[in-house]
């Protein structure tokens, strides 16, 4: 597997959390560091393109749907629809 080099700043309590692991553990912090990006980078790119992707639609850079066609396709009641959401939004 190649590899490349990326120097991270870390906070001191999180640093220390991270040495700590490493020191009970015998392993690297560097390996702690891979398996936490690992394992997040994932949600966090997920997150920023549904973030750009809700900008696209506010701009109105991206075709989109109004409740009113989505819920006719789909053989749905529009005001029944938001009279339920807003029945939720209520109950909290």
């Amino acid at each position: 597997m190649s590899t490349g080099v990326l120097s991270v700043r870390l906070p001191d309590d999180i640093k220390t959390r991270l040495d700590a692991l490493a020191a009970s553990t015998g392993r690297p912090a560097a390996f702690y560091v891979r398996e936490a990006v690992a394992e997040h980078l994932g949600e966090l790119e997920y997150a920023y393109a549904l973030r750009a992707e809700a900008e696209a639609a506010r701009r109105g850079d991206l075709a989109t749907s109004s409740l009113d066609d989505v819920a006719a396709e789909l053989g749905f009641d529009a005001d029944g629809l938001r009279a339920e959401a807003r029945a939720n939004v209520a109950r909290g």
